[in-house]
Protein backbone atom coordinates (compact mmCIF):
# COMPACT_ATOMS: atom_id res chain seq x y z
CA UNK A 1 0.00 0.00 0.00
CA UNK A 2 1.15 3.67 -1.16
CA UNK A 3 2.08 5.51 1.87
CA UNK A 4 -0.24 8.58 2.32
CA UNK A 5 0.62 12.01 0.57
CA UNK A 6 0.98 15.06 2.92
CA UNK A 7 -0.11 18.12 0.51
CA UNK A 8 1.43 20.99 3.36
CA UNK A 9 4.72 19.38 2.89
CA UNK A 10 4.72 18.61 -0.37
CA UNK A 11 6.20 14.80 0.35
CA UNK A 12 5.07 11.48 2.08
CA UNK A 13 5.12 11.52 6.00
CA UNK A 14 7.09 8.50 5.88
CA UNK A 15 9.59 9.20 3.20
CA UNK A 16 13.16 8.98 4.44
CA UNK A 17 14.43 12.77 5.06
CA UNK A 18 17.58 13.36 3.14
CA UNK A 19 20.31 15.31 5.64
CA UNK A 20 23.46 16.32 4.47
CA UNK A 21 26.24 14.15 5.95
CA UNK A 22 28.37 16.43 7.95
CA UNK A 23 31.35 15.67 6.76
CA UNK A 24 30.66 17.00 3.13
CA UNK A 25 29.29 20.38 4.94
CA UNK A 26 30.99 23.74 4.21
CA UNK A 27 33.15 25.01 6.76
CA UNK A 28 31.67 26.77 9.15
CA UNK A 29 32.89 30.98 9.31
CA UNK A 30 34.53 30.25 12.92
CA UNK A 31 37.05 27.99 11.23
CA UNK A 32 37.25 30.30 8.09
CA UNK A 33 37.94 33.07 10.70
CA UNK A 34 40.55 30.85 12.62
CA UNK A 35 42.25 30.68 9.10
CA UNK A 36 42.16 33.96 8.31
CA UNK A 37 43.95 35.09 11.63
CA UNK A 38 45.97 32.56 11.53
CA UNK A 39 47.43 33.52 7.90
CA UNK A 40 47.33 36.76 8.81
CA UNK A 41 49.29 36.75 11.79
CA UNK A 42 51.91 34.41 9.90
CA UNK A 43 52.46 36.40 7.44
CA UNK A 44 53.09 39.36 10.18
CA UNK A 45 55.56 37.14 11.59
CA UNK A 46 57.37 36.25 8.42
CA UNK A 47 57.78 40.17 7.72
CA UNK A 48 59.37 41.01 10.92
CA UNK A 49 61.23 37.37 10.95
CA UNK A 50 63.02 38.15 7.66
CA UNK A 51 63.79 41.49 8.46
CA UNK A 52 65.69 40.68 11.70
CA UNK A 53 67.44 37.69 9.74
CA UNK A 54 69.00 39.88 6.98
CA UNK A 55 72.47 40.09 8.71
CA UNK A 56 72.82 36.33 8.90
CA UNK A 57 71.33 35.58 5.87
CA UNK A 58 74.74 37.60 4.20
CA UNK A 59 77.40 35.85 6.97
CA UNK A 60 79.31 34.07 5.64
CA UNK A 61 81.44 31.17 7.07
CA UNK A 62 83.64 29.25 4.36
CA UNK A 63 84.56 26.46 7.07
CA UNK A 64 81.07 25.18 7.02
CA UNK A 65 80.20 25.30 3.57
CA UNK A 66 77.67 22.97 1.89
CA UNK A 67 76.65 21.23 4.72
CA UNK A 68 73.25 19.51 4.50
CA UNK A 69 70.69 19.57 6.52
CA UNK A 70 71.38 19.24 10.31
CA UNK A 71 70.18 20.16 13.99
CA UNK A 72 72.56 23.48 13.59
CA UNK A 73 71.59 23.98 10.23
CA UNK A 74 68.12 22.55 9.16
CA UNK A 75 68.53 24.12 5.39
CA UNK A 76 71.77 22.93 5.43
CA UNK A 77 74.46 25.84 4.01
CA UNK A 78 75.43 27.24 0.55
CA UNK A 79 79.09 27.39 -1.64
CA UNK A 80 79.78 30.17 1.05
CA UNK A 81 79.00 28.68 4.26
CA UNK A 82 75.68 30.70 4.21
CA UNK A 83 72.81 29.81 6.43
CA UNK A 84 70.10 28.27 4.28
CA UNK A 85 67.26 28.95 6.50
CA UNK A 86 67.85 31.95 7.35
CA UNK A 87 68.44 32.95 3.69
CA UNK A 88 65.06 31.20 2.91
CA UNK A 89 63.30 33.67 5.66
CA UNK A 90 64.62 36.45 4.07
CA UNK A 91 64.61 35.86 1.11
CA UNK A 92 60.34 34.96 1.62
CA UNK A 93 59.77 38.38 3.72
CA UNK A 94 61.37 40.13 0.94
CA UNK A 95 59.32 38.58 -1.58
CA UNK A 96 56.50 39.01 0.66
CA UNK A 97 56.51 42.79 1.17
CA UNK A 98 57.69 43.21 -2.61
CA UNK A 99 54.49 40.99 -3.41
CA UNK A 100 52.31 43.10 -0.82
CA UNK A 101 53.46 46.42 -2.27
CA UNK A 102 52.99 45.38 -6.01
CA UNK A 103 49.13 43.99 -5.01
CA UNK A 104 48.11 46.67 -3.62
CA UNK A 105 49.20 48.72 -6.78
CA UNK A 106 47.59 46.48 -9.04
CA UNK A 107 44.35 46.40 -7.13
CA UNK A 108 44.39 50.22 -6.71
CA UNK A 109 44.47 50.69 -10.34
CA UNK A 110 41.71 47.74 -10.75
CA UNK A 111 39.66 49.75 -8.46
CA UNK A 112 40.31 53.51 -9.75
CA UNK A 113 39.45 51.68 -13.88
CA UNK A 114 36.29 50.43 -12.52
CA UNK A 115 34.82 53.72 -11.11
CA UNK A 116 36.20 55.62 -14.36
CA UNK A 117 34.43 52.73 -16.18
CA UNK A 118 30.76 52.90 -14.24
CA UNK A 119 30.84 56.42 -13.87
CA UNK A 120 32.55 57.99 -16.99
CA UNK A 121 29.97 57.46 -19.82
CA UNK A 122 29.90 54.64 -22.42
CA UNK A 123 33.27 55.92 -23.92
CA UNK A 124 35.28 55.39 -20.89
CA UNK A 125 33.61 51.63 -20.47
CA UNK A 126 34.84 51.09 -23.94
CA UNK A 127 38.41 51.98 -23.31
CA UNK A 128 38.71 50.42 -19.82
CA UNK A 129 37.25 47.13 -21.15
CA UNK A 130 39.62 47.47 -24.05
CA UNK A 131 42.30 47.70 -22.18
CA UNK A 132 41.81 45.10 -19.99
CA UNK A 133 40.72 42.90 -23.40
CA UNK A 134 44.50 43.97 -24.55
CA UNK A 135 46.54 43.12 -21.44
CA UNK A 136 44.62 40.13 -20.60
CA UNK A 137 45.08 38.87 -24.65
CA UNK A 138 49.40 39.19 -24.44
CA UNK A 139 51.55 36.56 -22.71
CA UNK A 140 51.76 37.73 -19.16
CA UNK A 141 55.38 36.78 -18.57
CA UNK A 142 56.65 38.05 -21.54
CA UNK A 143 54.79 41.07 -20.31
CA UNK A 144 56.28 41.37 -17.11
CA UNK A 145 59.92 40.77 -18.59
CA UNK A 146 59.62 43.61 -20.71
CA UNK A 147 58.00 46.14 -18.24
CA UNK A 148 60.36 44.97 -16.01
CA UNK A 149 62.90 45.73 -18.30
CA UNK A 150 61.91 49.23 -19.27
CA UNK A 151 61.79 50.18 -15.83
CA UNK A 152 65.23 49.30 -14.75
CA UNK A 153 64.21 46.04 -12.98
CA UNK A 154 65.44 46.11 -9.53
CA UNK A 155 62.97 46.89 -6.58
CA UNK A 156 60.94 49.26 -8.69
CA UNK A 157 60.72 48.02 -12.13
CA UNK A 158 59.76 44.29 -10.28
CA UNK A 159 57.34 46.41 -8.68
CA UNK A 160 55.91 47.79 -11.67
CA UNK A 161 55.98 45.12 -14.25
CA UNK A 162 53.61 43.13 -11.59
CA UNK A 163 51.28 46.01 -11.02
CA UNK A 164 50.95 47.15 -14.72
CA UNK A 165 50.06 42.74 -15.62
CA UNK A 166 48.09 41.85 -12.42
CA UNK A 167 45.34 44.80 -12.55
CA UNK A 168 42.67 42.92 -15.59
CA UNK A 169 41.51 40.41 -13.79
CA UNK A 170 40.25 42.45 -10.79
CA UNK A 171 39.93 44.92 -12.76
CA UNK A 172 36.91 43.19 -14.77
CA UNK A 173 35.01 42.25 -11.46
CA UNK A 174 35.50 45.37 -9.88
CA UNK A 175 34.13 46.86 -13.14
CA UNK A 176 31.18 44.36 -13.27
CA UNK A 177 29.94 45.02 -9.67
CA UNK A 178 30.14 48.82 -10.14
CA UNK A 179 27.68 48.77 -13.62
CA UNK A 180 25.41 46.91 -11.29
CA UNK A 181 25.33 49.24 -8.49
CA UNK A 182 25.24 52.04 -10.33
CA UNK A 183 21.25 51.64 -11.80
CA UNK A 184 20.51 51.57 -8.19
CA UNK A 185 17.84 53.78 -6.65
CA UNK A 186 20.30 55.39 -4.18
CA UNK A 187 23.36 56.19 -6.78
CA UNK A 188 20.31 57.55 -9.35
CA UNK A 189 19.06 59.20 -6.06
CA UNK A 190 22.32 60.26 -5.15
CA UNK A 191 23.20 61.88 -8.85
CA UNK A 192 19.36 64.02 -8.98
CA UNK A 193 20.72 65.46 -5.75
CA UNK A 194 23.93 66.79 -7.21
CA UNK A 195 26.58 65.01 -5.94
CA UNK A 196 29.27 64.37 -8.58
CA UNK A 197 31.28 61.08 -10.15
CA UNK A 198 34.01 61.18 -7.28
CA UNK A 199 31.26 61.68 -4.06
CA UNK A 200 29.24 59.04 -5.94
CA UNK A 201 31.95 56.73 -5.83
CA UNK A 202 33.33 56.75 -2.63
CA UNK A 203 30.10 57.39 -0.92
CA UNK A 204 28.32 54.17 -2.78
CA UNK A 205 30.13 52.23 -5.25
CA UNK A 206 33.49 52.01 -3.28
CA UNK A 207 31.85 50.15 -0.47
CA UNK A 208 29.35 48.21 -2.68
CA UNK A 209 32.52 46.45 -3.79
CA UNK A 210 34.51 46.65 -1.02
CA UNK A 211 34.47 43.04 -0.09
CA UNK A 212 34.84 41.45 -3.28
CA UNK A 213 37.96 44.04 -3.94
CA UNK A 214 39.19 42.92 -0.47
CA UNK A 215 38.99 39.66 -1.81
CA UNK A 216 40.62 40.23 -5.00
CA UNK A 217 43.44 42.05 -3.19
CA UNK A 218 44.30 39.10 -1.35
CA UNK A 219 44.55 36.67 -3.93
CA UNK A 220 46.88 38.82 -5.75
CA UNK A 221 49.31 38.54 -3.13
CA UNK A 222 50.79 35.15 -3.95
CA UNK A 223 50.92 36.01 -7.79
CA UNK A 224 53.13 39.05 -7.20
CA UNK A 225 55.11 36.05 -5.03
CA UNK A 226 55.29 34.28 -7.54
CA UNK A 227 56.15 36.64 -10.63
CA UNK A 228 58.64 38.03 -7.94
CA UNK A 229 60.77 34.70 -7.61
CA UNK A 230 60.26 34.06 -11.93
CA UNK A 231 61.31 37.61 -12.75
CA UNK A 232 64.54 37.48 -10.12
CA UNK A 233 64.91 33.84 -11.27
CA UNK A 234 65.04 34.91 -14.74
CA UNK A 235 67.27 37.78 -14.17
CA UNK A 236 65.05 40.74 -15.40
CA UNK A 237 63.51 41.11 -11.50
CA UNK A 238 66.05 42.08 -7.99
CA UNK A 239 70.04 42.23 -8.38
CA UNK A 240 71.91 38.72 -7.22
CA UNK A 241 73.06 40.20 -4.17
CA UNK A 242 69.69 40.36 -2.89
CA UNK A 243 68.84 37.69 -0.40
CA UNK A 244 65.30 37.07 -2.49
CA UNK A 245 63.95 33.79 -2.91
CA UNK A 246 64.25 34.20 -6.96
CA UNK A 247 68.03 35.21 -6.33
CA UNK A 248 68.64 31.69 -3.98
CA UNK A 249 66.97 29.61 -6.36
CA UNK A 250 68.55 30.91 -9.95
CA UNK A 251 72.27 30.89 -8.16
CA UNK A 252 71.71 27.49 -6.45
CA UNK A 253 70.69 25.81 -9.57
CA UNK A 254 74.37 25.65 -10.63
CA UNK A 255 75.39 23.73 -7.55
CA UNK A 256 72.61 21.20 -8.22
CA UNK A 257 74.57 18.94 -10.14
CA UNK A 258 76.90 18.37 -7.41
CA UNK A 259 74.51 17.03 -5.58
CA UNK A 260 73.36 20.05 -2.92
CA UNK A 261 69.91 19.09 -3.26
CA UNK A 262 69.05 20.92 -0.48
CA UNK A 263 70.05 24.46 -2.31
CA UNK A 264 67.01 23.90 -4.27
CA UNK A 265 64.09 22.00 -3.04
CA UNK A 266 64.10 23.15 0.33
CA UNK A 267 63.49 26.79 -0.31
CA UNK A 268 61.54 26.03 -3.33
CA UNK A 269 59.19 24.00 -0.89
CA UNK A 270 58.88 26.72 1.31
CA UNK A 271 58.17 28.99 -1.77
CA UNK A 272 55.39 26.38 -2.75
CA UNK A 273 54.22 26.51 0.64
CA UNK A 274 53.73 30.55 0.83
CA UNK A 275 52.01 30.57 -1.89
CA UNK A 276 49.65 27.90 -1.17
CA UNK A 277 49.36 29.55 2.35
CA UNK A 278 47.91 32.84 1.17
CA UNK A 279 45.77 31.26 -1.52
CA UNK A 280 43.96 29.67 1.27
CA UNK A 281 43.93 32.85 3.23
CA UNK A 282 42.04 34.21 0.56
CA UNK A 283 39.44 31.49 -0.09
CA UNK A 284 38.32 31.47 3.36
CA UNK A 285 38.05 35.36 3.15
CA UNK A 286 36.25 34.91 -0.01
CA UNK A 287 34.06 32.85 1.81
CA UNK A 288 33.42 35.33 4.86
CA UNK A 289 32.53 38.08 2.71
CA UNK A 290 30.14 35.88 0.30
CA UNK A 291 28.37 33.65 3.30
CA UNK A 292 26.06 34.81 6.00
CA UNK A 293 25.38 33.20 9.18
CA UNK A 294 26.46 33.77 13.11
CA UNK A 295 29.81 32.93 14.15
Amino acid sequence: MAAPYDMARGRSPHAPVIVAPRAHALPSRRADLARVLALGTALALLLALGAALVPAAQEADFLAKNLPPSLAHPFGTDWMGRDMLCRTVAGLSLSASLGLLAALAAAGLSLILGCVAALGGPAADVLVSGAIDVVMGLPHIVLLILVSFAFGKGFVGVVLAIALTEWPRLARVVRSEMLQCRGSDYVLAAKRLGQGPVRVAVRHLVPYVLPQFVVGLVLLFPHAIIHEASLTFLGFGLSPEVPAIGSILSESMAYLSTGAWWLVALPGAALVLCVLAFDVLGRSLARLATRGGAL
